[in-house]
């Protein structure tokens, strides 16, 4: 089934990936391409948005995309960079701001019967983020909509379709941002709402099935969320041809290898799992840098993963649990977007004598994708819900050097604190949380006796992508009891601290 696609252009803003999500949400295929990148076949493509960037149309680094073919042939939105562009060249005029316009504003005028913002009313919430404003249209420009400082808020080009507004649509922070991309593509543009989870599911089989035919497919399991779906989806596809690897690589939480397979062969999965503690423990022996640490992970797990793979007979194809955001090459600071696509991250690039092709089913969709996905296949939600996990694990919550005691302790306390935010329905409410072993020591007192022994670190964050985050606010008492518990109930543990740091500056891990 051909769907109707919109193209998103990235002119290199950090909500770009918003705006493809959101336009997802309503049923709507979009596709992210860079600039100066612009797919050579425009004919599939239904609508055009242009994304908000850093840079400004004022600058000797303006960034120009070629709008030929698209604009006055398609309905196009320009978002905040994108209406400058349209206005700076095109008869009206950009200029620095007075005041930079950054955070929360309310839409204090909306003409009449405008199509764009139905059911939108004067003073709906939006959120600017830009230091040059609008000072006139361009040619054949109409003011639509103002704030009380932006004038020229959005605006439409006589004789064409094309809108475009000085706030961002796609953060939650515009309240009616959804209703008005819905009023712009299926209202204006005419895009059909067709791009559901079932429509996914059913193509991508098709697709895989095609591709792969009789072959034999390897992957490597993480117990995460998105080898899962990739592996759920494949199996409906070729069955028994699919030959999933899941390793334990010592460093996964408490009894986690062996909840986790039988898991995956309560759901017909034909999984082998290959215990490999040891290996991984030896080749961390003595390594504190955290790049280093990384390194060896991603080495041992490859040398482990082929020694398996080898014993298999006849595969062709390696399976990857890669998703859209993998795929959208992150965007530099200077030199704008470009086409350079990240390298395959989930098997940290597999040695050239495997000479296996790749399938990856996940490729076009984002993480709340994967999840509504895995939800139309019948997978079970806690499953689905389970918080990211990194792909060195507990690797890189232990500061400094890596022992098998050091992992112990860690993983009891890690233990503690995820079932104690289940047992008080917490989890859900969490994006990610875990523990750090901290490499430092400190006094404490246990009955007559002074301690010395180790700091443990919790963290709770929330965050819809990971690129933010917050700290949670967890509850005092929850704390109280899970400090309690694990200073009582793990040996080698004598002070609890939590992190109360967001992201920027400070990352969700530690290392």
């Amino acid at each position: 089934m051909q769907h109707d696609k919109v193209l998103i252009l990235d002119f290199g803003s950090q909500y770009t990936q918003l705006i493809a999500r959101r336009v997802r949400e309503l049923n709507i295929y979009s596709e992210i391409h860079p600039f100066n990148k612009i797919p050579e076949d425009l004919a599939s493509y239904k609508s055009v948005i242009l994304s908000g960037s850093p840079n400004s149309v004022r600058g000797e680094d303006a960034l120009h995309p070629n709008l030929d073919g698209i604009r006055g042939v398609k309905p196009m939105l320009a978002v905040c960079y994108g209406a400058q562009y349209l206005a700076h060249f095109s008869g009206g005029n950009v200029a620095p701001s007075n005041t930079r316009e950054y955070g929360r504003a309310n839409l204090s005028f909306i003409k009449s019967d405008e199509e764009f913002f139905a059911g939108i009313n004067e003073g709906s919430q939006v959120w600017m983020s830009h230091s040059d404003t609008i000072k006139e249209l361009p040619t054949n420009g109409v003011l639509i909509a103002s704030t009380n400082d932006v004038t020229n808020a959005a605006y439409k080009i006589e004789g064409e379709t094309t809108y475009a507004i000085q706030f961002h649509p796609e953060v939650y922070h515009s309240t009616d941002g959804k209703q008005l991309l819905q009023n712009f593509l299926v209202n204006i543009a005419g895009v059909n709402q067709d791009w559901t989870p079932d429509s996914f599911v059913e193509e991508t089989v098709e697709a895989i099935q095609e591709k792969v035919g009789n072959d034999k497919v390897v992957l490597g399991l993480s117990g995460g969320v998105d080898s899962t779906v990739a592996a759920v989806l494949l199996n409906k596809a070729i069955g028994k041809n699919l030959y999933c690897i899941f390793v334990n690589n010592g460093l996964l939480r408490k009894n986690e290898f062996q909840s986790v397979l039988n898991q995956y062969e309560g759901m017909g999965l034909n999984v082998k799992g290959v215990d490999a503690s040891e290996r991984f423990l030896a080749a961390l022996a003595g390594l504190e840098d955290p790049e280093l640490k990384r390194k060896a992970i991603g080495k041992t797990f490859i040398e482990v993963f082929d020694d398996e793979a080898h014993k298999l007979t006849d595969v062709k194809w390696l399976a990857q649990g890669t998703i859209y955001p993998d795929v959208i090459e992150s965007v530099s600071a200077t030199g704008g977007p470009s086409a350079t696509i990240k390298s395959h991250h989930n098997v940290g690039g597999l040695p050239d004598f495997m000479k296996l092709k790749i399938v990856e089913p996940l490729r076009a969709i984002f993480k709340d994708e994967v999840r509504r996905v895995g939800a139309t296949l019948g997978i079970d939600p806690e499953l689905l819900g389970r918080h990211p996990f990194p792909g060195p694990g507990l690797g890189i919550r232990i500061l400094g050097d890596i022992t098998a005691e050091k992992v112990r302790i860690l993983q009891e306390v890690d233990a503690i604190f995820i079932n104690g935010l289940k047992e008080w329905g917490l989890y859900d409410q969490v994006w990610q949380a875990g523990a750090m072993l901290l490499p430092v020591n400190s006094v404490g007192v246990m009955g007559d006796e002074r301690t010395y022994e180790k700091c443990v670190a919790l963290r709770a964050v929330e965050s819809t992508d990971g690129m933010t985050a917050d700290w949670v606010n967890l509850p005092y008492e929850f704390l109280q009891k899970t400090s309690n518990e694990i200073i009582n109930k793990v040996k080698g543990v004598n002070r609890v601290v939590y992190d109360i740091s967001s992201k920027p500056p400070a990352t969700i891990e530690w290392e």
